[in-house]
């Protein structure tokens, strides 16, 4: 349930804390204080669509929380839970925040969590659900008949199986009209495939080949530039007329040599330029084996050089990179594969779309017995609460009407639209031409409220659905609301005395007065105590304005109206 509203610079209102309780809680007070202002923040916080409009005079932004408790609610936690959207440090509460710039700009956090718009309704949907002076729009919807419907018939889990099916049932009627038109394209199709598979077949690129050839087509270009190098570096080392490095080594040894063992220091250059003298040795040794056995293969540089222009020829040919060749015969392959298996592929989505259309009529069938035995049990509700709320002779009938689609919709065999006969003998027809508004609004009330208790989100909110009636009308209207409240959560915005005074909780709205700096007044809420409530009572019985006198009548009227 919805446990706390804060609301920061949203149209007159600069800053405002409301707390709630369970049961049914009326909100009163005087034209323009605010009231549905409060609404409007809860539902910019539920995801509704906002521009910088909304944001108070001389503010950057308005700022939105909303708290719940989802103990009572398994189905929003797991949701929140499989979103990762769940707060650790208070995982039996949920957080909804919504900020407006003026700039335009909106973002939203779900328990501390950057969401998606998208995605915060989601989760308000779970969590309450606001009925409207204006909802009746809706009402006109097929669309929306359906769902309420099929929300009072309650079959949840045969409703999700039919869902399943149908879904199931298009994604195979989708591969059956791939796999038919593929066999109409197999001809040209399947000998192109065959064309473009035999040239990488012919190709025989092997995985990593391509590398080696590389590395080899440098070794053997730069063959000249090695071999020239190879021989440069052993004149200079050993073999040549001219002084070399070898010379130099043994040369120096010989004169440390002659002077024998006179220094220390000196007999150990000595034994450096020894080893030195070894390493080029070696050094000179290595270099004649690589220049004896080294071989140019101009050749073989010609074969690795025509290879790689094969390969490079076929991968410009096909749009690739050349190392990604072998994939791409891979994925010809399958294609083929698939073209040739192409009729087996038609007789299994066939003998699949027989069993879906099976199993599925089973359970549409089924579903539409319980949606017609609902549809009756629904209009009779609704009639009983058209009668309170002063239209005796008014009947809606809830008809049931074949789709007449060849396609297995997720929403079953039917369409559900409500029609409304408004006197004897009158043939039912569809809300959207009933001609008065009066006889639009009431009608959809009675449908609000019934359809109400069978919702499946803890909190409910009526925003002055009571419009256009009064007495014994909405005093009906206050006792169900109260009978909801018993169950749940309910908050009512309300400006009849009769309905008012059935509420559990009665929170006062009332504008303050503007301040010596020239400041605009502010809208403050209040929740009364039952003297307090008893007096404002009193005054939407009389009109009164708040805080003025009262006269006996209207306060004895007001204590009747609450101890009834």
């Amino acid at each position: 349930m919805l446990i706390q509203l804060s609301i920061r610079h949203y149209a007159i209102v600069d800053s405002l804390d409301i707390e709630f309780l369970p049961g049914m809680t009326v909100i009163t007070g005087e034209t323009g204080a605010g009231k549905s202002i409060m609404l409007g923040a809860l539902g910019l916080a539920l995801g509704d669509r906002a521009d910088k409009g909304v944001i108070s005079s001389n503010a950057s932004r308005t700022d939105i929380t909303a708290r719940f408790d989802t103990r009572d609610q398994p189905l929003a936690r797991a949701w929140l839970q499989d979103n990762e959207l769940l707060s650790e440090d208070e995982p039996d509460l949920c957080l909804l925040r919504r900020v407006v710039a003026d700039d335009g700009r909106s973002r939203a956090w779900v328990n501390g969590y950057p969401v998606t718009l998208q995605v915060l309704k989601d989760v308000g949907e779970m969590l309450i659900d606001i009925h409207s002076q204006h909802e009746h729009q809706s009402l006109l919807s097929k669309a929306t008949h359906l769902r309420l419907l099929d929300e009072f018939m309650g079959e949840t889990a045969l409703l999700e199986d039919i869902r399943r099916l149908g879904r199931e049932w298009r994604r195979n009627h989708e591969q059956l009209e791939q796999l038919r038109q593929r066999s109409l394209e197999t001809g040209a199709r399947l000998s192109l495939l065959n064309f473009q598979w035999q040239e990488l077949q012919e190709l025989a690129l092997q995985e990593g080949e391509l590398e080696e050839l590389q590395a080899e087509y440098r070794r053997l270009n730069s063959a000249d530039t090695l071999l020239t190098t190879a021989q440069q570096v052993l004149a200079l080392c050993s073999d040549s007329d001219e002084p070399t490095l070898l010379n130099g080594l043994q040369h120096a040894q010989s004169l440390l040599h002659d002077l024998g063992a006179r220094t220390e220091a000196l007999s150990g250059v000595n034994e450096l330029l020894g080893s030195a003298a070894i390493a080029v040795e070696e050094a000179v040794s290595e270099l004649r084996r690589t220049i004896d056995a080294f071989d140019a293969n101009p050749q073989r540089l010609e074969e690795v050089n025509q290879r790689l222009a094969d390969i490079q020829q076929l991968a410009r040919k096909h749009r690739v990179h050349a190392e990604d060749l072998p994939a791409l015969q891979a994925r010809l392959r399958e294609e083929l594969d698939a073209y040739e298996n192409n009729d087996d592929a038609l007789a299994t989505c066939h003998a699949r779309d027989a069993a879906l259309r099976r199993d599925y009529t089973a359970q549409a069938t089924r579903l539409s017995a319980l949606r017609a035995a609902a549809a009756k049990r629904l209009g009779e509700r609704i009639n009983a609460q058209i009668a309170e709320l002063g239209m005796s002779n008014a009947r809606l009938h809830i008809a049931l009407s074949p789709s007449g689609s060849d396609t297995l919709s997720p929403q079953g065999l039917e369409t559900v639209e409500f029609l409304v006969s408004t006197n004897p003998g009158q043939e039912p027809r569809p809300l959207i031409r009933i001609a008065s508004g009066g006889e639009l609004s009431r009608i959809s009330l009675a449908i609000q409220v019934i359809t109400a208790q069978t919702s499946a989100t803890p909190t409910l909110v009526f925003d002055e659905v009571d419009v256009g009636i009064g007495g014994g009308v909405a005093r009906a209207v206050g006792r169900l609301l109260r009978e909801l409240g018993e169950q749940g959560q309910v908050l009512c915005v309300t400006h009849q005395a009769q309905v008012a005074s059935q509420g559990h909780h009665h929170l006062f709205v009332s504008k303050g007065d503007a301040g010596s700096d020239g400041k605009r007044a502010g809208t403050r809420i209040k929740a009364l105590t039952r003297e307090e409530k008893v007096q404002e009572i009193a005054r939407m019985l009389g009109g009164e304005t708040a805080g003025a006198g009262f006269t006996p009548e209207s306060i004895a009227h007001a204590e009747e109206m609450l101890k009834a």
